[in-house]
């Protein structure tokens, strides 16, 4: 006596999709829920501005007080 296997790849394979494609969605769903960076959320972050339009004023500014603190220095 024998037992007659029959293998359904077609049914298989629509059930591996259908799982794969639940577990995608839990992982997406899961990371979105779980997303460490909350900075955009933060109360903090309300009354904070851009940076000016000039602020590259105050990046030569400070090099060039440390420029002459480096004078100064070596004087």
């Amino acid at each position: 006596m024998g037992i007659i296997v029959s293998k359904n790849n077609d049914e298989n394979s629509r059930l591996n999709e259908r799982i794969t494609a639940d577990l995608r969605e839990r992982a997406t769903a899961e990371a979105i829920a779980n997303d460490p960076d909350l900075v955009e959320d933060a109360d903090y972050t309300k009354d904070l501005k851009k940076t000016g339009k000039h602020t590259w004023i105050w990046v030569v500014l400070v090099v060039l007080a440390l420029i002459s603190l480096v004078i100064i220095v070596t004087i």
